[in-house]
C-alpha cells in the first residue's frame, strides 16, 4: 500500500486497543463505516492478530489496516502473516527493520530529531511523534517542520478534537487518535457514542484541510 498517500489524503489514523476482540472487530469496522479510512489495530490488546485477520477478511482488499505496537522483528512476522498493510511502532528498532523488508510500510515511532534522522535511515515512511502532547504539543511539531520540511510527521498520544485541529495546522501531515476517538468502545462500550465521535473526528479533520 502506499502509506504516505493514504497518510496525506486522509490524515487521520484511528488506534484501536482493545481488551475484548469482539467488540476490538466490531469497532474497526464501525470505524470503517463511518469513513475513517486508516485504521491500526495495537498488537497489546487482546488477540489482536486474530482481529487483524477476522477484519481483514471481511474488509476485503478495502480500507488499509494497520498493526500496531509492532517492536520486534516477530512481532512484524506475525503482522504480516494476520494480513496488515503497514506497521506502526512506539520507538525505533527491530519491528521497524523487519517490516520494511517483508514490504510493509512503517510509521515509525520517534520524538527527537536524531531519532527523525535515524528512522530515515532505517527505512520508515512516515514518523510517529510520540508522546506528542508530553513533549511540546503542536508548537514542537511546527519546530519540526523547520528542519524536516518533508518528512510525513503524525503525532500520537492524547489527541482529541480539538488538539487534532491544532496539530494539522502546525504542519502535522496527519494525526493519530486513540482512546479521545475510540473511547471504551473496543472493551464492549456504546458503539453509537463511538460513531457520534468519529464524525466529530472527522469534521474537525475536514475542517483543517486545505
Amino acid at each position: 500500500m502506499d502509506l504516505r498517500t493514504a497518510l496525506t489524503t486522509h490524515r487521520m489514523l484511528a488506534i484501536v486497543r482493545g481488551s475484548d476482540p469482539e467488540a476490538a472487530l466490531r469497532t474497526v469496522l464501525t470505524l470503517v463505516d463511518e469513513g475513517i479510512a486508516l485504521v491500526e489495530v495495537s498488537l497489546t490488546g487482546a488477540d489482536a492478530l486474530t482481529v487483524i485477520e477476522r477484519a481483514r477478511k471481511t474488509l476485503g482488499a478495502g480500507p488499509p489496516l494497520g498493526a500496531g505496537t509492532v517492536l520486534t522483528a516477530d512481532d512484524a512476522r506475525a503482522a504480516h502473516r494476520a494480513g496488515a498493510d503497514f506497521a506502526v511502532t512506539p520507538a525505533l528498532g527491530e519491528g521497524v527493520r523487519t517490516a520494511t523488508e517483508l514490504g510493509m510500510p512503517v510509521l515509525a515511532g520517534v520524538l527527537t530529531p536524531t531519532e527523525i534522522a535515524t528512522a530515515g535511515a532505517l527505512g520508515a515512511t512516515a514518523l510517529k511523534i510520540f508522546p506528542a502532547a508530553q513533549f511540546g504539543g503542536p508548537g514542537y511539531v511546527k519546530a519540526l517542520r523547520g528542519p524536516f520540511p518533508h518528512e510525513l510527521l503524525v503525532p500520537v498520544g492524547g489527541v482529541d478534537a480539538s488538539a487534532a485541529r491544532a496539530y494539522l495546522a502546525a504542519g502535522a501531515t496527519a494525526v493519530g487518535v486513540g482512546s479521545p476517538l475510540v473511547g471504551d468502545a473496543a472493551d464492549g462500550g456504546d458503539v453509537t457514542a463511538l460513531r457520534e465521535r468519529a464524525r466529530a473526528f472527522r469534521a474537525a479533520v475536514r475542517e483543517s484541510t486545505p
